[in-house]
């Protein structure tokens, strides 16, 4: 009998992948088509021409300075004096409609009424034309909305807006441009009205389209009085935090995807010419805060339009509160604004947007 052993093979353990490499290529396709698409968005939705001001701001000029009183004057007008102005306040809301029509009489216009009625009142949108020198058919609409959320004054919401817009028909009064230049003032910008077929500015809009009207450029000025130099000044709706500052200094210039090369017209040419920091977004129209306002109702009616912005309830802790009073804004940066703004229409009223 032997006394030898043979030694038999021994097996080797299976081998677990916790991935097949056929689902790991599928993987790399897919964070690949996932940082091609963030590249994209980041690409045409965030990221805009020329560099925001930073640094401090240079003293006022005299003209700046005589801008600011006014801004102050007529937001005191509207927001102080008259106080709540909507349909829920007929009263207020014709005061604030006469006061509109006052000033801009004595800046030499002759305002038109568009009248409907809403909730059993009449309510007028206002506006003036500038006729246009070389293309008058083209039209450069500057607008904002006189009438505020119901149980709040509307300092920075919308007087700030209505402000400005007083002031830029004051500015270009008795100096046509190669377009023509409208400034219109909106009812029913707030609930219960907005996004209904009752908003003034959609109203007006779709007379616009009726009328035939070529609006080449809308500008929406909406609650631009309210800044802040404190870090954590300035939120967004999710996750645009990555992308911008949180410091509230800065006007805002937003438009939706469609409307991409006219946000980066404006904001190219804001950055050129103007020493107030900016930032611009073209971004999906169904984001919080991107169709809040009445450029919302001219991209209804398929013109392009922009919002100019102090992007309201993401800044300022006043919004759609018995809180939001004239006391509360800054009437020197919004002079900064309004001379921007100033160039800014001039360059579209001059060129193509």
């Amino acid at each position: 009998m032997s006394n030898s052993c043979s030694t038999a093979p021994v097996a080797k353990p299976p081998r677990f992948r916790l991935i097949t490499r056929k689902a790991a290529k599928r993987l790399a396709v897919l964070f690949a088509a996932i940082a091609l698409g963030l590249a994209w968005c980041w690409w045409s939705m965030i990221r805009m021409p020329g560099r925001s001001h930073t640094g401090e701001l240079s003293p006022l000029t005299d003209p700046q300075r005589a801008t600011a009183d006014q801004l102050r004057g007529d937001v005191q007008m509207l927001a102080g004096t008259i106080g709540q102005r909507s349909t829920f306040y007929p009263r207020a809301f014709a005061e604030s409609a006469q006061h509109i029509w006052r000033e801009l009489e004595a800046a030499g216009y002759t305002p038109r009424e568009h009248s409907f009625v809403q909730r059993g009142t009449t309510v007028p949108n206002i506006d003036v034309v500038l006729p246009g020198t070389s293309h008058p058919d083209e039209v450069i609409l500057v607008g904002a909305h006189f009438d505020t959320y119901q149980g709040t004054p509307g300092a920075d919401d919308n007087a700030s807006g209505v402000a400005a817009t007083l002031a830029l028909a004051r500015h270009f009064a008795g100096t046509p441009q190669p377009r023509t230049i409208r400034f219109a003032f909106f009812v029913n910008e707030e609930p219960p009205a907005f996004w209904t077929g009752d908003m003034g500015s959609w109203v007006y809009a779709k007379k616009c389209r009726a009328d035939g009207d070529e609006i080449v450029a809308m500008l929406s000025l909406e609650s631009i009085g309210y800044y802040s130099d404190e870090r954590g000044s300035q939120k967004y709706p999710p996750p645009l935090s990555l992308c911008y500052p949180d410091t509230g200094n800065f006007i805002g210039i937003v438009g939706n995807v469609s409307n991409r090369s006219l946000v980066r017209s404006c904001v190219g040419r804001w950055r050129e010419q103007t020493p107030f920091p900016s930032q611009g977004a073209a971004l999906p129209s169904l984001l919080p805060g991107v169709g809040w306002s009445d450029h919302w109702s001219f991209w209804k009616e398929g013109y392009p339009a922009v919002m100019i912005t102090g992007t309201a309830p993401f800044r300022n802790p006043n919004y759609h509160q018995a809180t939001d009073t004239p006391e509360t804004l800054d009437y020197e940066r919004m002079a900064r604004v309004v001379d921007g703004l100033d160039d800014l229409v001039i360059h579209l009223a001059g060129g193509q947007p």
